[in-house]
């Protein structure tokens, strides 16, 4: 792990950060690329942290890309950029763990990118959240045009990535970009009590999100199998029996899951 993404396991019970921090506003370039890479590595095979908080040190989230590199690429370069970044986010959207990005300052390009690519997003009152890559002649290049599009719709991506306009977190939540808006001091303790309230949950949560992302591009019969599968596979869990028993005893909302 590199000094610029730091991997916190002491967030709270069952609970990881992932930590951007490459002063002054968190660019994004290859060694932070490489430090989302190598946490989410780490991540990907800990049973014992179930979810995640993704967030920026400091008074941003991340800016966007480092553009200070872009001069010098050709056009093999900026391929290679962008395969690069697409596989940051990809290995971040597909953690096992629920993960939830808290928004700080700037979240726009790239930084915007990184957290489409996890389940839930929460912003301060002081967030703002844009595709601005136009403004500069080129394109998002971190699976922004397709999150996007999927996230808040064909039409509102369009506008985000045409104009490179930044929305306040009022407009975000309207879009259901972002789930809940929050003052800045208050940020971090929001993201991590969602965290701990899903890392208390049971063992089929991972499999919910497996079922749900493999299934989301399929057909609906080729979806159906997959959410068969998942159904089945929770049956395999010692939480499924824990929670069966306590439900037929106790009622609904009171067993206590270990995740397994």
């Amino acid at each position: 792990m590199n000094d610029l993404v730091k991997l916190e396991r002491a967030s709270a019970p069952g609970v990881a950060t992932i930590l951007l921090d490459r002063p002054k506003v968190n660019a994004i370039d290859d060694a932070v690329l490489d430090g989302v890479l190598e946490a989410c590595a780490e991540l990907a095979d800990d049973s014992d942290i179930r979810a995640v908080v993704l967030t920026g040190q400091g008074r941003n989230f991340a800016a966007g890309a480092d553009i200070t590199s872009f001069p010098g690429f050709d056009r093999d370069a900026a391929l290679d950029f962008s395969r690069k970044f697409n596989g940051a986010a990809l290995a971040l959207e597909t953690l096992p763990q629920i993960t939830i990005s808290a928004i700080n300052g700037y979240a726009l390009g790239g930084g915007l990118e990184l957290a489409l690519a996890t389940d839930f997003r929460i912003a301060a009152t002081d967030a703002r959240l844009g595709m601005p890559e136009i403004l500069l002649g080129i394109i998002p290049g971190g699976g922004g045009t397709q999150r996007l599009s999927r996230l808040a719709g064909i039409t509102m991506a369009k506008d985000l990535v045409y104009s490179g306009r930044n929305m306040d977190p009022d407009e975000a939540l309207a879009a259901r970009i972002i789930s809940s808006i929050h003052e800045p001091a208050e940020l971090q303790a929001a993201a991590l009590e969602l965290a701990s309230r899903y890392a208390s949950g049971p063992a089929s949560l991972r499999i919910a999100k497996r079922v749900i992302l493999e299934g989301y591009h399929l057909t609906l019969e080729e979806a159906a199998e997959i959410e068969a599968q998942g159904f089945a596979d929770t049956f395999t869990t010692d939480d499924m029996v824990n929670g069966v028993a306590s439900f037929m005893e106790h009622g609904p909302g009171k067993a206590t899951f270990t995740g397994r």
